[in-house]
This record gives structure tokens, C-alpha cells and sequence, in this order.
């Protein structure tokens, strides 16, 4: 290629970036001249949450109402700072805020999961997925297990989940929580002033005692044996306990 098919080339390229850069100017110009005239929420409902609702949503878009988004020309509305308001909220685990090419601001929230609710004294609280401590709910009361406590446990700390200790009962929370079987089976679970778990089922008048939250996956395979080959013979209501804290046994009682 000679020197002057080189220049033509940068020429032509430099030329195309100065065009598409003005095309694109021109293009975000007409855009942020536009009115937004409606505003489109989606709130994802994937875990069947309902802490927050489109009413609370707007409200927290336009301050309750004082400043409203339609009517607005887009070079007005901030989308990062709404997105930013929306997240402060407790029950908002991610949010999202965009404009159409019509103009119009269109709102994608994702809800935070609780997982537990701890039993205090004051007040309950919920934790999520990721061991956050959360407010209860006027608007909905989650289906999740309750977890009581001694008072000499840690449990509802702010950052107890998670530390380095709490991290163990998380894992065990979020491993019932992806279990169907067991997230309908174990009605309650108590940690002692010791950190021993103990669960109370649903079925059956036995207390299930789990001890540390150690070898989790293992405990509730041989939990499942006593439920599936001990249970069915000997009856439901045989047993007061059944302990599956040490390695290779189960003592039933």
C-alpha cells in the first residue's frame, strides 16, 4: 500500500469517527430534548416477595409525590440518582432505571430475598440470602423459618451472618432455603447459648438436634435415612429425639 492510499485511509477513518460522533451527539441531543410522559415499573417477583410495590416505588422516585418524573424533559431526570434512592431502600436488592426511545423512564427493581426471621425480644427482624439484617414489613410477612435463641448467642448482631462464625449458620439457612424438603419440613430452629443448632419439624414429635453448623450436607443425609428407613417402621411418634451431630451415627431416643 503506498503513502498516499495510507493517508486516504486515516483520512476516511478519521472522517467516520467525526461523522458517528455527530450522529450520536445529534441522536443523544434529540433524546434529551424529549418529555417523559409515563413512567413503566417492573418489580421481579421471582421468590413471591412482596415487601415493596409499585406505590412504593413511585414514592420513592418522586419524593412522595413532590416531583413528579412526567412532564419532565429527560435532560431533567437523573437516572444514576434514582437508581441510587431506590437501592437505599431495604427491600430493594438492585434497581435499574433507563429511558425508551420515546422518552419515557422505564424502572426495573429486584427485591431482596430474607431467608430467616429472628424471634427477639423487641422486635423480629428478617435476614437475606447474603446475611443482612432486615426490617419487618407492614405491606407482607415472609414464609420463612424462625429462628429462636439463648441469650447468651450472637445471633442478632448487626454483621453476625456475616463474620466468620455467622458465615457457618448462613450457609446452613441458605442450604435449607434451596431445599424444598427441608424448607417444609423444619418448622423452627433454635441455637443454644453454645452455638448448637436444633431444629423443631413440622411432622413428628421429636426435636431434631443438629449441633454446630459443621458437615451440613453429611447431617442431613443421614437425617433423611432416619426419615425414610427408621420413621415409616417405627412410627412417627416413637422417638422424642434424634441427634446427628457426630460423625457415622444417628441416636434416636
Amino acid at each position: 500500500m503506498g503513502l498516499n492510499s495510507k493517508i486516504k485511509s486515516l483520512i476516511f477513518a478519521g472522517c467516520s469517527i467525526v461523522t458517528i460522533g455527530a450522529l450520536a451527539g445529534f441522536a443523544s441531543s434529540k433524546q434529551s430534548g424529549k418529555i417523559c410522559e409515563k413512567v413503566t415499573i417492573n418489580i421481579d417477583n421471582e421468590y413471591n416477595n412482596y415487601f415493596i410495590g409499585d406505590k412504593e416505588v413511585r414514592d420513592l422516585l418522586t419524593r412522595q409525590g413532590d416531583r413528579k418524573l412526567e412532564g419532565l424533559p429527560n435532560q431533567e431526570i437523573d437516572l444514576k440518582h434514582l437508581e441510587k434512592r431506590l437501592e437505599a431502600h431495604k427491600f430493594v436488592k438492585d434497581a435499574e432505571v433507563y429511558r425508551g426511545l420515546d422518552g419515557n423512564v422505564h424502572v426495573s427493581v429486584k427485591q431482596t430475598r430474607p431467608i430467616a426471621r429472628i424471634i427477639r425480644t423487641d422486635q423480629d427482624v428478617y435476614i437475606d440470602a447474603a446475611g443482612n439484617i432486615l426490617p419487618l414489613s407492614d405491606r407482607y410477612t415472609a414464609r420463612v423459618i424462625p429462628i429462636t435463641r439463648s441469650a447468651l448467642s450472637r445471633t442478632s448482631e448487626k454483621g453476625f451472618f456475616q463474620d466468620s462464625v455467622g458465615q457457618s449458620y448462613l450457609s446452613l439457612l441458605q442450604f435449607i432455603e434451596n431445599d424444598q424438603f427441608w424448607k417444609a419440613q423444619l418448622a423452627q430452629m433454635h441455637i443454644d447459648g453454645k452455638g448448637r443448632v436444633s431444629f423443631l419439624p413440622q411432622v413428628g414429635e421429636h426435636t431434631i438436634e443438629f449441633g454446630k453448623p459443621t458437615d451440613v450436607e453429611a447431617k442431613f443425609k443421614k437425617l433423611m435415612i432416619f426419615y425414610k428407613e427408621v420413621l415409616p417402621v417405627m412410627g412417627w411418634d416413637k422417638y422424642k429425639r434424634v441427634n446427628v451431630e457426630f460423625d457415622d451415627q444417628i441416636i434416636c431416643e
